[in-house]
């Protein structure tokens, strides 16, 4: 009979903890800020502030919609500079930022959900180049275009090359389809999606030489069972194709 009686009271102290876990994400607020870094975050005016409504990208739609199936209240705000939003989520509890790469001097500085989707550095070619290449190194023997100022543009230049500067990366992407220049130097998905809004099309990669994924950052004293939901209502839309379906609106 004791045991029953402890078996019985087990379960439902453990049915007691399961429910705990549950209200303390469903009462709880997370702050969320981000800036414009298209095609994940960017304001709707393409201005450097904007809330709620007034944000689009694959990572505001990914987060909309993890946060709506967990059932964890938030807002959302884009703003500048960037070190000023992760500075606030580095030091306000209940505060995340997103989409920022999970590197090895940021792991124990935040919690993590995620990833939300790549940021690689690649050489794009028109779909007819015959271009082959497996390393940077390679690349100087061709015109190679890229945004000035910037990192990637900073990064050729320190491994020897000599980027061909445009001051708008979509530019680079018509510059391309022209044959002004031999290989585009750009973000990937960022690329891809610059070259939509310019009306290219007919791209490939002819070389991936950086890579990165992309995060959501949370203040450290955001409850862990808020972290789990968030983390495991990501899961399941990426299983059930929702972030492919995403992804496939702004690619």
């Amino acid at each position: 009979m004791c045991k029953r009686l402890l078996f019985a009271l087990a379960g439902t102290l453990m049915l007691l903890a399961g429910i705990a876990r549950a209200d303390v994400a469903a009462s709880y607020r997370v702050v969320l800020l981000t800036e414009n870094f298209p095609p994940y975050n960017m304001a709707s005016n393409g201005k450097n502030f904007a809330r709620e409504d007034n944000l689009d990208g694959i990572a505001v739609d990914i987060l909309r919609e993890m946060f709506k199936r967990a059932g964890i209240d938030y807002s959302m705000t884009l703003r500048f500079p960037w070190e000023r939003i992760y500075k606030l989520a580095l030091e306000k509890p209940g505060y995340g930022v997103f989409v920022t790469a999970r590197l090895p001097e940021r792991e124990a500085l935040f919690k993590w959900v995620g990833p939300i989707g790549p940021d690689d550095w690649v050489l794009l070619g028109r779909d007819d180049s015959t271009i082959r290449l497996d390393s940077l190194e390679e690349a100087k023997r061709y015109k190679v275009g890229a945004y000035k100022g910037d990192a990637i543009a900073d990064h050729l230049q320190q491994q020897g090359l000599q980027p061909v500067t445009a001051l708008r990366d979509q530019l680079n992407a018509k510059k391309l389809m022209a044959g002004q220049i031999d290989l585009w130097a750009t973000g990937d998905p960022a690329g891809r999606y610059l070259a939509k809004q310019a009306g290219v099309s007919g791209l490939k990669t002819i070389l991936r030489f950086d890579s990165a994924e992309l995060y959501l950052a949370l203040n450290k004293a955001v409850p862990d069972e808020v972290v789990q939901k968030l983390q495991a209502e990501l899961e399941q839309m990426r299983g059930e194709g929702v972030v492919d379906d995403i992804l496939g609106r702004y690619l």
